[in-house]
């Protein structure tokens, strides 16, 4: 969420710490601002399915999905998406790390302090993420005796 409120910020051209010539490379406030939204949003919707994991609607699909609704979500699947899901954040952290230690960005001090701010949730996202996925394949696939 953090990261995704501050590009929502340089979408609409609020200050942030970085010089203008920044705004210009992201071409926001502008059409670069449709890509920042779309972005945010996305990131955003597939954080949601993460509660899938920890939720009754990761096991039954709900009922307002047609077709599916109230079908079991098969298990598989769900963990291998979610197995990538966590090494692409994972990567993607690293990455980030990686590029913020080495990028020639025209930022004030505090902006920089505020993109690592905004970036650090993202960081363990990816092997918490991991975790959750190990517990949810582990709790879907245990053996439960059927009762007599």
């Amino acid at each position: 969420m953090p990261s995704g409120l501050w590009r929502l910020a340089i979408a609409v051209g609020l200050p942030v710490g970085l010089a203008q010539s920044e705004y210009d490379r992201l071409h926001a406030p502008g059409w670069g601002s449709f890509y920042l939204v779309v972005l945010s949003l996305v990131s955003e919707l597939l954080a949601l399915l993460t509660l899938g994991l920890v939720q009754s609607w990761g096991e039954t699909w709900p009922r307002w999905i047609p077709y599916l609704r109230g079908q079991r979500v098969p298990v598989v699947p769900a963990t291998i998406l979610a197995g990538f899901g966590a090494l692409a954040t994972s990567v993607y952290g690293v990455l980030f790390v990686y590029t913020s230690l080495n990028a020639d960005m025209d930022a004030s001090t505090w902006g920089t302090w505020l993109l690592n701010i905004v970036y650090a949730p993202l960081l363990l996202w990816g092997p918490l993420l991991g975790a959750v996925t190990v517990h949810y394949y582990r709790r879907r696939t245990a053996f439960s005796p059927v009762p007599e």
